[in-house]
């Protein structure tokens, strides 16, 4: 089964995201994004985001590229979730309440970039506070409540307790109703990106039969992380008497932690054999809290945007045009442009005058 998976053409080629009201696929230099707009209709975007490891050899190395992928990943998700709160009308809602209290119209776009830059510090932070400090804390409080050294045991009620945090922590944010939208529309990229590497056709009704759990996600990505991060902390490095020594030679290691967890999804992703179903196992588990069922209209979000980022596999592909944009092309706009470009023609002199 491992051979006939590796050579299958279609695995691995296109990866994606789910966004607001939407979904992004990405195939190599080319992105899409496809977001369900508040009219019903579907706006679809192409756009390109070319990896420093095709300029820079190094930096496709083994367990470099990792990282970089890592720094990528994020720096393209923050263009397209921007971009997709646009489409969504998140931001035009928001505008309207504004000028209804202030009288006043908000730059949104700006706005949008600070609450950005912001909510990474504050996230950065936030991470640091939960999955460093915290577990370190309440293991060492542990420690002291029994009145003895719990030697190695520590790293392992440690290494539970972030694993905890971070289930914890997914199953909060899962009570807000936008992001179990989100989770739905992270289903359907996975059914949908499934369904591609099986060769089977995409359709909605196709699509909606595969599982929604896949091994090179993100989540996945994270808790290997996690589990990397664990094991790591039995070297003698770590003194648990010097906490911010401690805190420093992890931060130190940390691109070492991220670039073997990204070797690790790779292989999973691209191999299936009884090592890489133990490598997967967390992740997909934890997956049933990241990903929902999605509907059928979801799924077609993410049909248009793995075709759009795939041109020349899907030529026959029609690009939906959103209502909105429908708007924008009357009878009237035609014929004023008409009108302007018979005015150009007469006005400018020819290459013969």
């Amino acid at each position: 089964m491992s051979e006939n998976k590796e050579k299958n053409c279609r695995l691995g080629v296109v990866g994606g995201s789910a966004v607001l009201e939407g979904v992004m696929m990405k195939h190599g230099d080319r992105y899409s994004l496809a977001v369900r707009t508040p009219d019903g209709s579907i706006a679809v975007e192409d756009g390109e985001f070319v990896s420093k490891r095709k300029k820079y050899k190094i930096l496709g190395m083994p367990f470099i590229r990792g990282v970089v992928n890592m720094v990528e990943s994020l720096v393209l998700s923050t263009k397209v979730l921007e971009r997709s709160a646009i489409l969504a009308g998140v931001d035009e809602e928001e505008e309207k309440k504004e000028q209804e209290r202030t009288g006043k119209k908000t730059n949104w776009n700006f706005v949008f970039g600070v609450v950005t830059v912001i909510s990474l510090i504050l996230g950065l932070a936030l991470s640091m506070a939960l999955f460093v400090f915290l577990p370190q804390f309440l293991t060492k409080t542990l420690e002291r409540l029994i009145g003895q050294d719990l030697g190695l045991w520590k790293n392992v009620i440690e290494g539970c307790v972030k694993i905890l945090i971070f289930i914890g922590y997914l199953s909060v944010v899962l009570l807000m109703k936008d992001i179990r939208t989100t989770f739905r529309y992270h289903g359907a990229e996975h059914k949908t990106i499934f369904c591609y590497e099986a060769g089977v056709e995409l359709t909605p009704e196709n699509v909606k039969s595969f599982k929604r759990f896949h091994p090179r996600c993100g989540t996945s990505f994270m808790f290997i992380i996690i589990l990397i991060s664990i094991a790591i902390s039995f070297l003698p490095i770590f003194n648990w008497d010097a906490p911010l020594q401690r805190f420093l030679i992890k931060l130190a290691i940390l691109p070492v932690t991220v670039g073997v967890s990204f070797e690790c999804i790779r292989l999973a992703g691209k191999h299936e054999n009884f090592l890489t179903r133990i490598l997967s196992a967390p992740g997909l588990w934890v997956q049933r809290i990241t990903t929902k069922e999605p509907t059928l209209e979801q799924i077609e979000v993410a049909i248009h945007a793995l075709k759009s980022s795939m041109p020349e596999e899907f030529p026959d592909s029609v690009k939906p045009v959103s209502k909105a944009a429908e708007a924008e092309v009357t009878p009237e706009t035609v014929a004023e442009e008409t009108v302007a470009e018979e005015v150009t023609a007469v006005t400018e002199p020819s290459e013969e005058q």
